[in-house]
């Protein structure tokens, strides 16, 4: 199944086309109303961790550390990625940030994971039942 997830600033203008916008930052962007940015959504838990956010902004970490940190806080939490799941098999979803450069924001790394693991979900399901009880069940229902 193919799925649109598309990246955006939260100072760029709404449109029609952006789908579900959900901003997922864990701070709430400077000089703007909520009313005004046509949010569906502000989901802050499958951002960076407020620590992984200061050690790269400090400059205490680079940022291919950071990439590498951040994959990891999202694989050992994947119950952070279900609610923009959701969103993402329901239709197009923009993923929105106050970052400066969205290339070299969280968001494509966090793109890459939900897809990641939406195409995992969507093999799985394509998978025939793995054990022998599973089959018999299978030919039993259909007699």
């Amino acid at each position: 199944m193919s799925y649109d997830i598309a990246l955006k600033r939260i100072y760029t203008p709404s449109e029609p086309a952006d789908g579900a916008r959900v901003l997922v930052d864990r701070l709430w962007p400077r000089g703007k109303r909520r009313e005004s940015l046509n949010l569906t959504d502000w989901y802050r838990d499958a951002s960076p961790s407020p620590q992984l956010r200061r050690q790269l902004h400090e400059g205490e970490i680079s940022p291919a550390v950071f990439a590498v940190r951040y994959r990891g806080e999202l694989r050992d939490h994947p119950e952070n990625l279900i609610p923009l799941m959701r969103h993402v098999r329901r239709g197009k979803v923009t993923l929105l940030s106050a970052a400066r450069n969205l290339e070299d924001s969280h968001l494509p790394i966090l793109r890459d994971a939900l897809l990641q693991v939406l195409r995992g979900e969507d093999a799985a399901d394509a998978e025939p039942p793995a054990s022998p009880p599973c089959f018999a069940h299978r030919s039993e229902s259909s007699d």
